[in-house]
């Protein structure tokens, strides 16, 4: 990979790494489901008037949407919002990789390799270690919404890899219409909001800075650079550079929060990575990276 492009794969890690210190920032004020219905809102407006929607079905779409936009994200932001730390989180839903080889295997009959079976079970001893870690210093709830959601995540990758659209970007934009709708109206009856009123009116500008940064270099334009690194070169090569997502995740959220982490957690944490790094490292990825 040319210099150029290993940064641009460096700073998308980043962008979705620091992504969790901009959602703690905004689940603060705003009640959960109700900021991650803004954060699809306008990833959704005003760029559906400019994007083309992409060649897949209604039903694809709305699917996706709200499966990544209402069930997952609107998980996690609740997750967070009742004590998981978001550093953490980084980590932990970063199961997505094996909840995803799980479902295409059930769903679509991949059989995962014996790395991929190795990296997982070394990946769960991990969250097993965090989970007892957690235990005596965090609610346990919401480190169990932290893995569903990581579920959905992988639930959402199956249904975007059926659909197979000619522009990722328009897919995410089209599909993240019908995230809002839903996420509004579960706040009203969860949360007891108005359907899409703020609570705080007006927010505070760290609330509005992070639900853009949400919005569009998160979800919009480190997606839309993650895709064309993967269309310039291989997956093997492009998809281990995931794994500093969590790295960027609990670093930024440290620093920025003083989050704690036991040394247990550590141990945890690092089990988790190791899982990653078998699953998803080549012998191939290394080469095409230093090409």
């Amino acid at each position: 990979m040319p210099a150029a492009h290993i940064a641009l794969a460096i700073l998308v890690a980043a962008i979705y790494g620091t992504a969790f210190v901009a959602i703690q920032y905004a689940v603060l004020e705003i009640p959960p489901l109700m900021a991650t219905g803004y954060r699809y809102l306008l990833t959704a407006l005003p760029l559906i008037f400019f994007v083309r929607k992409p060649n897949v079905g209604w039903l694809n779409l709305a699917g996706y949407g709200v499966m990544q936009g209402t069930i997952m994200f609107g998980i996690i932001f609740t997750a967070i919002r009742l004590g998981m730390p978001p550093g953490l989180a980084s980590m932990v839903v970063q199961l997505q990789v094996f909840c995803t080889i799980f479902f295409a295997f059930v769903l679509m009959g991949e059989k995962p390799t014996p790395k991929q079976i190795t990296g997982a079970a070394i990946a769960i001893c991990g969250v097993g270690v965090i989970g007892w870690g957690l235990g005596a210093s965090a609610p346990l709830v919401p480190f169990f919404m932290t893995i569903a959601s990581a579920a959905a995540w992988g639930i959402a990758n199956i249904i975007s890899k059926k659909a197979k659209p000619n522009s990722m970007l328009g897919y995410v934009v089209w599909s993240a219409a019908f995230a809002p709708v839903p996420l509004f109206a579960l706040s009203s009856l969860i949360e007891s909001t108005t359907f899409g009123v703020l609570p705080v009116w007006p927010p505070s500008s760290i609330v509005i800075a992070s639900i853009l940064y949400l919005a569009y270099p998160t979800t919009v334009l480190a997606f839309t650079a993650w895709v064309f690194l993967l269309q310039k070169h291989s997956a093997a090569a492009v998809t281990p550079f995931a794994l500093l997502i969590p790295i960027f995740g609990m670093g930024s959220t440290a620093l920025i929060f003083g989050e704690p982490l036991s040394a247990v957690t550590l141990l945890g944490a690092a089990l988790v990575f190791i899982g990653l790094a078998i699953a998803v490292i080549r012998r191939k990825s290394l080469r095409e990276i230093k090409q």
